[in-house]
């Protein structure tokens, strides 16, 4: 059989569709990054008729190929783009919170379950608030690499691998930067503040998932 990893995955993630359409999520396939931008640009986002746009810190959201900067530069659609870090803290943080009242939401996922739970762990929450209230739909982005078995195998792959790597990534002076794993640390710069669990989506088709058949994202 040509490429049985591919193989695999697709079997898993028609039947984490499955899981995910009983929970009311709305769900898409993708073969790679490309199919998913595609999906996105051309499937999803036309028939929403949204006149605003944003997104929350998500690096399968910047992998995907080219979504960012046609997003971005679109001409037709508000944008409000939370990853620019020009002007104060201040203006930052507003930008972060207009961006909960925008028609549609882009973001990832830290992981998600065979049954079809959305698991998440935020700093601030901008991401987890928008997932939970306030934009009109919202999409998710979703490599292959988050599916995991249940909700303890969820909060452990967040709390070992996802905010550690985001850690380091971010450059934030926490214990686990330095060690790899959690030591449910007291410091200022800890990431670890709110957890969301989305069993279901409401109303249902309001989230709208694309499930990525590539390891993409921490």
């Amino acid at each position: 059989m040509d490429k049985p990893i591919e193989n695999y995955w697709k079997l898993r993630l028609v039947d984490l569709k499955t899981a995910l359409e009983s929970n009311n999520f709305e769900v898409y396939l993708a073969d790679d990054r490309q199919a998913a931008s595609k999906i996105v640009l051309d499937d999803i986002i036309p028939k929403l008729n949204a006149n605003s746009i944003s997104w929350g810190g998500s690096m399968t959201f910047l992998a995907a190929a080219g979504l960012y900067d046609r997003l971005k530069d679109n001409k037709e659609i508000e944008v409000l783009d939370t990853f620019d870090k020009s002007g104060s803290s201040d203006q930052i943080l507003e930008r972060r919170r207009q961006a909960l009242l925008v028609d549609l939401f882009i973001t990832g996922t830290n992981a998600i379950t065979e049954t079809g739970q959305l698991v998440n762990l935020d700093m601030i929450g901008n991401r987890i608030c928008a997932l939970t209230f306030g934009p009109k739909w919202v999409i998710i982005l979703v490599g292959r690499n988050k599916l995991v078995a249940d909700l303890d195998e969820a909060m452990y792959r967040i709390k070992n691998y996802v905010a550690p790597a985001n850690s380091m990534r971010l450059d934030k002076k926490t214990p686990c930067a330095k060690t790899s794993y959690c030591q449910e640390c007291e410091s200022p710069d800890r990431i670890c503040n709110t957890w969301t669990i989305t069993e279901k989506s409401f109303p249902k088709g309001r989230v709208k998932v694309v499930l990525i058949n590539e390891d993409l994202g921490l």
